[in-house]
């Protein structure tokens, strides 16, 4: 195989591969709080609320953990501004593509996350709850006050898990031409005719981040629960 590796690509396209790194951080950043906001409501839906409203969770945590991502993104992208236009009866309306996939990657990371918070107040002992009730507290300042600060302290390496699971998911969105880290990438290695080493420098970045929280998860696990290390 005679081909002339050159490096110097990398560097000279550094500044717009920040900017495409920039955003994927964006998207990793709001994926992951939002999704974890969203999917405490619903892990607590699912839980503790009425059938009907738990039905209704239910179906939508088996929605999109059936769907795969990249067809919400795409799929979001193309009807956000039909639906959005409908709403506000603007005819003009236009919705980027950085808001369709926020708003895809948190709908869609929020019935995982649904679940590993479902998990994590599971892991509480029920005990507890009727302990807080016994004492006068409602259900839901046992939940705010005793149980949710103790599941999200047991389920603190599956959070972890799942967003190193949505960066590497962020690289979907090219699917709707976005310039993430990964789209930038491959615009600069078509660009300047040196793709392999852009995408083995792509393949390095994503390694070493995902190897580096794959071993704080397994780090965190060890420590929040030493007994089964």
């Amino acid at each position: 195989m005679n081909y002339a590796f050159e490096w110097g690509t990398i560097l000279r396209a550094w500044p717009y591969l920040m900017q495409g790194l920039q955003t994927t951080l964006l998207l990793l950043v709001v994926g992951v709080v939002l999704g974890i906001a969203l999917g405490t409501v619903l892990a607590i839906c699912r839980m503790f609320g009425p059938r009907p409203l738990a039905a209704l969770t239910t179906g939508y945590v088996n929605l999109f953990r059936s769907i795969p991502l990249i067809l919400t993104i795409f799929w979001f992208y193309i009807m956000m501004p039909g639906v959005m236009r409908v709403l506000t009866g603007d005819p003009n309306l236009t919705v980027g593509p950085i808001y369709a996939a926020l708003a895809a990657l948190v709908l869609a990371e929020a019935a995982y996350f649904c679940e590993i918070v479902r998990a994590g107040i599971g892991s509480v002992r029920s005990g507890q709850m009727q302990a807080c009730l016994s004492l006068g507290l409602t259900r839901w300042q046992a939940l705010t006050n005793v149980i949710l600060p103790q599941a999200f302290r047991n389920m603190t390496p599956s959070l972890l898990n799942q967003t190193i699971a949505l960066l590497k998911d962020t690289s979907l969105v090219y699917v709707i031409s976005m310039n993430d880290f990964l789209g930038a990438a491959v615009r600069i290695g078509q660009r300047d005719g040196r793709v392999v080493e852009v995408f083995i420098f792509v393949a390095v970045v994503y390694f070493v981040v995902c190897s580096a929280g794959t071993w704080l998860a397994g780090w965190l696990q060890k420590r929040l629960n030493p007994g089964k290390a």
